[in-house]
Parts: C-alpha cells; structure tokens; sequence
C-alpha cells in the first residue's frame, strides 16, 4: 500500500492519500480525542503524540499537529496508523449512522434562501475548500441579519488564510448569488475556547 502526502495551506495540518476511497458520502471531522472514538482509524491517529485534529474526505485523510512536533516525528506514526486499519478490514465508523456529512442536507421546511445558500455550499464551495484538506460546515443562517454561520474544519481550521477564505471566496460567492446574505460568521468549535487571533469568532462583514 503506497500513501502519499501533500501539503495543504496550514503548515500544521497535511493530507493524506491512502490510494482508497476514504468517506463514500460527505466527509467528517474530528475536533478532539473524545469526537474521534466514533471511529477507529480517528481514533488510533489520535493515539499519536502531538496529533490535534483529523478529518476524512472522500480520498484522504487530514491530520493537524501541535507546534512542538516535528512532521518528521508523526510521518511514519501516521503512515503506520494509515496502513493498519486498512489491514485490518474495519469499518470507518464503530456506527454506520455516523458515515455522512448531512448539514447541507435540504429540508422541507427549509426558506428558498436557506435551500440555495445549502446548494451553493454543497456545489460550489465545498468542492474547492476539500481540495485543501478541508470542509466547511453550516451552521445556520439569521434571516433577520443576513448572515450565515459556518464552521471550518479539518485543515482549514486555524489555519492562517481561513479568515481570508471566507471572506474573498466564500462571503463575496454567497453574497452573489443570494441577495439576502450580508455576511459570513465563523462559528468556533467550542464556544468556551479562549478567543485568539486564529480562534476568535468573527463576524466578516464588508
């Protein structure tokens, strides 16, 4: 089994490649150690010293280090991990129930607006932001501000350029195409998390 890796626009975070198929429908993320125990693969990845976050896509896999840690270090560890569950046969997830990403999921009692900012994220954003190793999530939209609250994940959270990204590409496309939305809210992982200047909760609007 030959696993690539490839960088993504986080220097902490890098996307794995195991030559399979990794999600069939949607993608999931794993904020914590305790998130990951729905999945063996995540979890044995956070078994790893200095592993922070991971994620899977359809195709790879997204992990996220601390600082202090080399990518010298978690490489092999990871690779190891990679290789092992895949061996092994299990499936991705202890519950099945957990295998899809269904936040964009249209509802019927769903506005018209709530309906097409979901088909745009799903079509159109969603796409470009898993090429970086990472996803977005909705998280709701406020019909009385226009703005919509979306959560980063994977790669793309805390990373750097994130702010940018929802701002110049993500903001800017929904506010295009759906009149209604003035604006784009990061949503943080954990409400109680200290405020700082990756985490911090900011409302970008123009």
């Amino acid at each position: 089994m030959f696993i690539q890796a490839q960088d993504t626009p986080n220097p902490h975070s890098l996307m794995f490649y195991p030559g399979k198929p990794v999600m069939e429908v949607g993608s999931s993320d794993f904020p914590n150690a305790r998130a990951a125990m729905s999945s063996p693969l995540a979890k044995s990845l956070f078994a790893i010293d200095g592993v922070t976050r991971v994620f899977f896509g359809s195709d790879f896999v997204t992990v996220t280090k601390s600082e202090e840690v080399s990518w010298d270090y978690l490489k092999p560890e990871i690779f190891a991990a990679i290789m092992d569950f895949y061996s092994s046969g299990n499936a991705l997830f202890f519950d099945a129930q957990e295998a899809a990403s269904k936040d964009t999921a249209i509802h019927e009692d769903d506005s018209e607006v709530v309906a097409m900012i979901k088909e745009l994220l799903e079509t159109r954003i969603r796409p470009a932001v898993q090429d970086d190793g990472g996803d977005i999530e909705y998280c709701g939209f406020d019909p009385e501000t226009g703005i919509v609250k979306l959560r980063m994940q994977g790669a793309c959270s805390g990373c750097p350029s994130s702010s940018v990204t929802l701002k110049s590409g993500i903001e800017n496309m929904l506010m295009h195409y759906v009149p209604e939305v003035k604006g784009v809210e990061q949503e943080l992982d954990n409400p109680d998390e200290e405020e700082t200047p990756l985490t911090r909760k900011n409302a970008l609007v123009g």
